[in-house]
């Protein structure tokens, strides 16, 4: 097992794709382990872990992501939120969390709710007197709602590979999701006072809402189709993602903005980041597979058992793991060498399946903001050209928040099983 990890950290540490650093280390594994037949099944392995039937809403909700961003539906909700809460000192703040949460059930991506933003709200932000800092690590910050606020393909892989409920943790993200902002939000007011931000209007215009809100009902309705008839038992996650691209095509013609030669550009977008996500899941496969040969999850979690069996410390090492985890690798996966392992212990520290399934996505998400692999992190970066140091300090206090929201979703369940207990799905 120390060769399997000092292959992975050396050709993690040396740059090489996650992809192929789960597939060097697994096969590391099987050499380690030494039964030749086993070499015989690692491209069954690599297949089986991507022909799975319920990953197919992936490409439909990356797809149907893709097509809102190239309609103009981004600028329509941000006319909405902007009419709704501008006249707030540090309005046009409170407009990048709202937004975010919207375009998160849209496009279920950090990355892609962060670029979106990026594009769009950054340069605004500054012109209007906004630091640019603080500007960037907002967006940065709230992109993390991109794969919490459901639908969220993060749920959908934790849902393939364990069994658990995915209509339950589609449910069971809202509040988290809600919570998070309301924790960003609370940065923001201290950033009021503190950096004097200004307001985005003068004052609230009723009319100016109102107009901006009925622009704005296509846009808002995708994610109502595609959660809506999720949770309401009308159609399955990967029909709901057609049924979404279908509806981000409708509203893309409303718009206006639509234009059928537009859709092939927008296919190989999706066609890149879908691949990208099912290359991670094949190769990571391979080290799933050997980590279950070797029994690997049952001796971590009979050595932290043999230090504490407090359920309370026990959350609270799994928080402290998955921080560094986070910090260090990107989050398909980490979900695929960590979930087996960290499963039985929240089981045996009391927490049911779906709370444990949306924290530990969510914790898995947080990493994508934080140093030095943060994945977000990068992209913000890139599309503001603001250097990662200057970056990285405005975002710590809203890192700290988001922790502290998932800390204490992690201790009181009712956060996270309400709805599905009142919905029957637990």
């Amino acid at each position: 097992m120390i060769a399997v990890v000092a292959v992975f950290l050396i050709m993690l540490a040396l740059g090489v794709p996650i992809c192929f650093v789960l597939g060097l280390a697994g096969f590391t594994h099987v050499l380690t382990i030494g039964v030749d037949s086993y070499f015989n099944i690692l491209t069954q392995k690599i297949f089986a872990g991507m022909n799975v039937s319920s990953l197919t809403c992936i490409p439909f909700f990356i797809v149907a992501g893709e097509l809102m961003n190239a309609s103009g539906v981004t600028e329509k909700l941000i006319d909405f939120i902007r009419a709704l809460v501008g006249h707030f000192r540090g309005g046009l703040a409170y407009v990048v969390v709202l937004v975010a949460m919207i375009l998160s059930a849209i496009l279920g991506s950090a990355n892609a709710v962060a670029a979106i933003l990026c594009a769009v709200v950054v340069p605004e932000m500054i012109h209007d007197g906004y630091p640019d800092d603080f500007s960037a690590a907002l967006v940065c910050a709230s992109g993390v709602l991109g794969p919490i606020v459901p639908p969220s393909t993060t749920f959908v892989y934790f849902s393939v590979l364990t069994g658990v409920s995915l209509n339950a943790m589609f449910v069971g993200g809202v509040i988290p999701g809600v919570l998070i902002g309301l924790a960003y939000i609370a940065v923001i007011r201290f950033n009021v006072k503190k950096r004097g931000l200004p307001r985005s209007t003068e004052r609230f215009d009723g009319k100016l809402m109102l107009k901006s809100f009925v622009k704005a009902i296509p846009a808002l309705l995708v994610p109502v189709i595609m959660v809506g008839g999720i949770t309401a038992g009308v159609f399955t996650p990967a029909e709901s993602g057609a049924v979404a691209v279908f509806a981000a095509i409708v509203a893309g013609f409303i718009y206006g903005k639509m234009r059928i030669k537009m859709i092939p550009k927008v296919l190989m977008n999706a066609v890149g980041t879908t691949a990208g996500i099912f290359i991670i899941i094949g190769f990571g496969n391979i080290m799933g597979w050997t980590m279950a040969i070797a029994k690997v999850p049952a001796m971590i979690q009979n050595a932290v058992l043999g230090i504490t069996q407090s359920s309370a410390i026990i959350i609270l090492m799994m928080f402290a793991i998955l921080i560094i985890v986070g910090c260090a690798m990107e989050a398909t996966a980490a979900m695929l060498i960590f979930t087996p392992v960290m499963m039985p212990l929240a089981t045996y520290a009391g927490m049911e399946p779906v709370q444990f399934g949306v924290w530990f996505c969510i914790m898995l998400t947080i990493g994508l903001v934080t140093p030095p692999v943060g994945m977000t992190l990068f992209v913000t970066s890139n599309v503001t050209k603001i250097p990662l140091e200057r970056l990285t300090k405005p975002m710590i206090p809203f890192i700290i928040m988001a922790l502290l929201a998932t800390l204490l979703m992690a201790y009181v369940p009712g956060i996270i099983m309400w709805m599905p207990k009142i919905m029957g799905m637990a």
